[in-house]
């Protein structure tokens, strides 16, 4: 079996690039540098015998990773790494300090030919990464059900919903009222028992985890319980057989209590059955309620071991007898039946297990209703279309679109997302014309509980045997702190059995710790003029264990007054604590250096208490908290709550009390005493209510927060920041669920149903950053993965949740790894599963250590939980790792810390100091705040969106209007300058006949552009058949049956007119057009422009002399969009195209040259052509590397539609000189209206 001892260091220049292979990459050793390499390689078809065979553009190079962050750093860097190599190779002498992989890829391209087409090469994918497949697992999965959604069987639209639960809810709700509703009340006071659920809401959180494991629930198809009358039916069945064990304790309860305390007091040993009477009254209590499965204590919680007790076979156990006492040999019946109690099918598991299938199908039914997808369900639906009949074709074809991949962080990866690259890339065929490369850490595999599965990627390794690789130099830490994690690793690899991590043999030779080397940091930490040593132990034993509830607080003092220590040594003058640099310089430690990694909230605000009294500032990051679940929520619901109906002064008075509006007490109760001061209130709420109505929620709550002084009172405490950075995001997001909700109380509705989920996950409800300050930063491990800081602490590394048989369901490992559902854990389960949460503690305690770059702190102590008195320590990570598994007694700690630390100087052991008067010094020399800059000129300047029709159509004050959002309004706007009739103007049955004005016009348009783009203007040329049977549909559908003849002749002849362009030796028809793009949008940054100097420049140099009627006073700054109805390309030269359906007269000589020149000069179409030409000459310039405007521009034409048969074909050609289009594209670009002075 392969294993990581196998792996070869992976060399980039030297990589095969096919088959498949694995990549394990340690944490710090450039796995993404790694990645950008290989990338460049497939591009440029790298490597000879190594190299994929062919050359590959980034649409088909697969790049698979698992968060949206991971995905947008991922592409830029390789973009960015494309762009570098591209510049090395085009000019390999301003190419310094090459890092060594592109300094050998250069080496292996001598000729300057070679070095040129690979730079042309790297250029064009650098250019082409905004179409590269570089994306999460579940993007990619949406992308291949939407583009093949036949292969795939699914809806070609479907919508992705990143937040299902309301969906959810529904569907438990639905089997609620299916299921539950219909039973009698005894039947529903058992279901209530049997599930733990007495609402809807309480089921949907007891199936929580169940829900979508459909496949692994299902066991038997024709389960009765999956019907409403199989769960009565169970229901009854069950209640018969308590009735049963129930039936002679209430009957005969006289005899049977008598008989009890007889036997008490001549055989029942007294301290194994205390309070005899009060257990008889339990029991009564038990026998009288026909719903209560077993008995109660005294506090109401279940008691299922009093009925062992009870029963014939409990009381006869000779150790609860008295010395030399038995049994009589006959009981009464009450106590035999209790016997089979242990016989009783309690039918909870089964519910829960039918109910979650029943839910599960009924979700996935809805969301197909609705053509809707959750992030799970893109995974499934892709396997399910992998295994269906259409699959084998499937893969074939992504194989084809994607034939290389790479998948990162693939330790992260769950049993759906495995077999999806299995069925396609068929990893253990290690297919040559293929490339598949799993990148990962299996040390860093963190994330079970959102269903990561590491087996899965020791499956990968098992298929992979042979061809594993490995990363094997670290640069991200220091070479003290490497050399000490390897230690501590290293040394309980050798000394535990179970390895390192917990976790050896198995399928894919387990998991093994293997040493990295280190390239170490030029710079060090430094305190007091000697160099600080790299992992640093702490050691708390008092001499017995420690409990939680005093480690926290010990270890948060020690971490806060270390930093304090640390932080003053860095703010003193000079400086004695920081960073010292290969010249010499000694950079001063400052809270940003510093990250506190925590397990989970509660931590968090341990520390950050501790901190805050030393005036220490710090920020919490967290993965998993939402902002739903804070106190802020729940006071902005009373908020709104009192917003929505003003007129109720319990709302009102309970709004005015919570703690973030900050009212005084004394104001609160002068509110009670003056009723003048109470109206007020209530008149300001009433203004809440209108503002929320006419401006929006958003609106309403800034002002709320503003007249209260929240911002300012909250920026000015503790924790506060935090307070104002919650409500401003929850203010954020009831906007925009506003739009989906009409109405306050709908609005109030779905907040309140939202805060009782409180789901976590969900992107746009996790807590925001409050600040990017230089603070301590407070980050939950997982959300740290993937990140460094140069100094870490772990203060509380010794804490664990152990798994419990209240766990249940959950899904425990079977002895080939797999993990299944169990619904109730034997101790055997529990064993199994709390084995596999400390391999996965110990793995995230890996993740922490290796976040340093300097310098790391662990906070150590024989930790106890619950009433156990001896240490659990080994129980935790941090404790199996340094202890070992059989852990170590109390006051033996320190030994067993300095046995670690021994043969490594780098790591210390000591004992945390807790200096509670330490106070943060701040920096002296930080100087303090100036005055605010003053504008010298305006803050902003007019920005707006201009366009053609914008500078010569005029509102009623003169000035130029915005530009239109579409082509449809610009052609609207247009035609709208036209005379608004819509009667002939011409014969009838010519075209010169047909109406006119902008209904006209626009129809006409839409034609022609139909035709471009949908059938073809080479179609609608050689076939007008199918031009023919559109233009009836649309006529017919305006009421112009009559015109159907007319317009079918009449584009049937622009189609076919031979139109003769200046300079062009051969004549163009449209009908003939073999290259083109029509409705070409553009869109121009614009720098500040006066329009009338536009004007003047496009006046003198176009059609000079000419009289025609000025643009609207304006100045361009922003951007210039237009439309244009056709660019084509004839005869090598590039010609834009406008369609213009004019009225001029009734007869053809209206559209002689003359008559069109004085139209295009009337309607100002001659700043339109220039307009149109530099957006092609801009276009042109940036897409042709040996463009030239003289050679390859041809100008524009207008096409005026109803001359078509005239003298020159209705066709007004001009091509601005090449000085007006370059001194125009400068204006633009450097904007000569502009302020002289932009400083501000």
């Amino acid at each position: 079996m392969g294993t990581a001892e196998d792996a070869k260091p992976l060399e980039p220049l030297r990589f095969p690039l096919y088959g498949s292979r694995l990549i394990e990459a340690s944490a710090g050793t450039g796995k993404t540098y790694t990645i950008a390499a290989l990338y460049l390689r497939l591009v440029l078809n790298h490597g000879r015998e190594a190299a994929y065979g062919q050359s590959l553009t980034p649409p088909q190079i697969l790049v698979v990773t698992f968060t949206e962050a991971a995905t947008r750093e991922l592409r830029e860097r390789i973009r960015s790494r494309l762009a570098e190599a591209a510049a090395a190779f085009r000019d390999p002498d301003q190419a310094v300090e090459l890092d060594p992989f592109l300094d050998g890829l250069l080496r292996e391209y001598p000729q300057r030919a070679e070095r040129a087409q690979a730079a042309r090469v790297l250029e064009l994918a650098a250019e082409w990464m905004d179409e590269a497949a570089v994306a999460t697992i579940h993007a990619w999965c949406y992308r291949m059900l939407r583009e093949h959604a036949f292969d795939s069987g699914s809806l070609f639209t479907q919508d992705l919903e990143t937040d299902p639960g309301e969906l959810l809810a529904e569907s438990v709700r639905d089997y609620w009222r299916t299921f539950v509703y219909p039973l009698d009340p005894e039947a529903f006071q058992l279901f209530r028992q049997a599930v733990g659920a007495a609402d809807p809401d309480a089921l949907q959180r007891a199936l929580a985890r169940l829900i979508g494991a459909d496949e692994e629930l299902a066991d038997d198809a024709d389960d009765p319980l999956l019907e409403p009358s199989g769960l009565a039916e169970r229901l009854g069945a069950w209640h018969q057989a308590l009735e049963q064990l129930k039936a002679p304790w209430r009957d005969e309860r006289e005899a049977v209590e008598a008989e009890f305390l007889d036997l008490h007091r001549r055989v029942l040993n007294g301290t194994k059955y205390k309070n005899p009477q009060q257990l008889l009254e339990r029991m009564a209590a038990w026998a009288d309620d026909p719903a209560q499965p077993v008995p109660l204590t005294d506090k109401g919680k279940p008691d299922p071991g009093l009925l062992e007790r009870m029963s014939a076979t409990g009381l006869a156990d000779p150790s609860r007898h008295k010395k030399g006492q038995s049994l009589p040999a006959s009981l009464h019946r009450a106590f035999k039946a209790l016997d089979r109690h242990v016989e009783l099918d309690a039918p909870g598991v089964a519910i829960l297990r039918a109910a979650a299938r029943w839910i599960t199908r009924r979700f996935q039914a809805e969301q197909r209703r609705r053509a809707q997808l959750g992030f799970q369900d893109l995974l499934t639906r892709l396997r399910d279309a992998l295994r269906g009949p259409g699959g084998a074709r499937l893969a074939q074809t992504i194989r084809s679109q994607f034939p290389v991949a790479l998948i990162d962080e693939f330790q992260d990866t769950d049993p759906v997302q495995y077999e999806l690259f299995e069925t396609v890339y068929r990893i253990a065929d290690n297919d040559p014309g293929l490339g598949l490369f799993l990148i990962g850490d299996p040390k860093q595999a963190i994330y079970g509980f959102r269903g990561a599965d590491i087996h899965s990627y020791l499956r990968a390794r098992a298929a992979t045997e042979g061809r594993h690789y490995t990363l094997p130099r670290n640069f991200r830490s220091s070479e003290a702190l490497v050399g000490a994690v390897n230690q501590l690793f290293a040394r309980a690899e050798g000394s535990w059995p179970a390895g390192a991590f917990a976790f050896r043999g198995g399928s894919g030779g387990g998991l093994p710790f293997h040493p990295v080397e280190a390239q170490g940091r030029g710079e060090f930490f430094e305190e007091a003029g000697a160099e600080h040593p790299a992992l640093n132990l702490w050691c708390h034993d008092p001499g017995v264990s420690v409990a939680k509830n005093a480690y926290l607080p010990t270890y948060a003092e020690a971490c806060a007054a270390r930093i304090v220590a640390l932080l003053n040594g860095g703010a003193a003058r000079p400086a004695v604590t920081g960073f010292r640099h290969p010249g010499g310089h000694l950079e001063p430690v400052r809270p940003r250096d510093m990250a506190v990694l925590v397990r989970n909230h509660t931590e968090a605000s341990a520390i950050q208490e501790a901190l805050a009294a030393r005036e220490v500032r710090s920020v919490y990051l967290s993965d998993r908290d939402s902002v739903l679940a804070t106190a802020e929520a729940d006071d902005l619901v009373r908020w709104l709550r009192a917003c929505a109906e003003p007129t109720d002064e319990g709302l009102v008075r309970a709004a005015l009390a919570t703690p973030t509006l900050g009212l005084a007490l004394s104001e609160l109760d002068r509110l009670v005493t003056d009723e003048l001061a109470w109206e007020r209130r209530i008149e300001q709420f009433g203004e809440y209510r209108r503002l929320w109505r006419s401006r929006g929620v958003l609106a309403m709550l800034h002002r709320l927060l503003h007249d209260f002084g929240v911002p300012q009172r909250l920026l000015a405490i503790s924790g506060g920041e935090r307070s104002l950075t919650n409500l401003l995001h929850l203010a954020e997001l009831l906007q925009q669920w506003a739009r989906e909700h009409d109405g306050e109380q709908a609005l109030i509705r779905h907040l309140v149903e939202l805060r009782q989920q409180a789901r976590n996950g969900v992107e746009d409800q996790i807590l925001r950053l409050e600040s990017d300050e230089d603070l301590v930063k407070v980050v939950t491990i997982h959300k740290s993965k993937g990140l460094q800081y140069p100094l870490v602490f772990l203060p509380f590394v010794c804490t664990f949740r152990p798994v419990t048989a209240r766990d249940a369901p959950r899904r425990v490992p079977d002895q080939h790894g797999r993990l299944r559902w169990r619904f109730e854990l034997d101790q055997e389960d529990v064993e199994a599963a709390d084995s596999e949460r400390l391999a996965e503690d110990l793995r995230l305690f890996y993740v922490a250590l290796t976040r340093a770059q300097h310098a790391c702190w662990v906070g150590m102590a024989p930790i106890t939980q619950g009433n156990t008195k001896r240490s659990l320590l080994e129980r935790s990570a941090a404790g199996y790792l340094l202890a070992g598994p059989d852990g170590v007694e109390p006051g033996g700690l320190g030994a067993v810390l300095e046995q670690a630390a021994a043969a490594d100087p780098a790591i210390t052991v000591s004992e945390p100091l807790l200096d509670e008067a330490s106070r943060f010094v701040g920096d002296p020399a930080a100087p303090p705040l100036g005055e605010p800059c003053q504008p010298r000129r305006r803050a902003a300047d007019a920005w707006w969106i201009a366009s053609y029709s914008a500078l010569v159509r005029h509102d009623t004050a003169g000035r130029a209007r915005s530009a239109p959002a579409s082509a449809a309004e610009d052609v609207l706007r247009e035609e709208s300058g036209h005379a608004l009739v819509q009667e002939a103007g011409g014969d009838a049955g010519s075209w010169h006949g047909f109406p006119r004005g902008p209904d006209a016009g626009t129809f006409l348009h839409n034609l022609l552009e139909w035709a471009a783009t949908q059938l073809g203007l080479a179609t609608a040329g050689a076939q007008p058949e199918w031009l023919d049977a559109e233009v009836e549909r649309r006529c017919r559908f305006r009421g112009w049956d009559g015109q159907v003849a007319t317009v079918q002749g009449w584009l049937r002849a622009l189609l076919g007119a031979e139109l003769s362009l200046p300079g062009a030796q051969t004549t163009l028809a449209l009908g003939r057009l073999p290259t083109y793009q029509a409705e070409l949008e553009f869109l121009i940054e614009t720098q500040p422009l006066r329009a009338d100097r536009l004007d003047d420049l496009v006046c003198q140099h176009l059609l000079p002399g000419r009289a025609r009627p000025p643009v609207a006073p304006a100045r361009l700054n922003g951007m210039l969009k237009g439309f244009i109805d056709l660019v084509c390309c004839h005869e090598g030269r590039y010609y834009v195209a406008d369609y213009k359906s004019n009225w001029l007269g009734g007869g053809d000589g209206h559209y002689a040259p003359e008559y069109l020149e004085a139209e295009v000069l009337e309607r100002r179409y001659d700043l339109q052509l220039v307009i149109y030409t530099l957006a092609l000459h801009r276009l042109l310039r940036a897409r042709m590397p040996d463009y030239d405007y003289d050679r390859h521009v041809g100008g524009g034409f207008y096409l005026f539609l109803r001359g078509v048969q005239a003298p020159g074909q209705g066709v007004f050609h001009a091509r601005p000189p090449r000085a007006l289009i370059e001194e125009l594209d400068g204006w633009l670009r450097d904007g000569p209206d502009g302020p002289q002075e932009q400083t501000l």
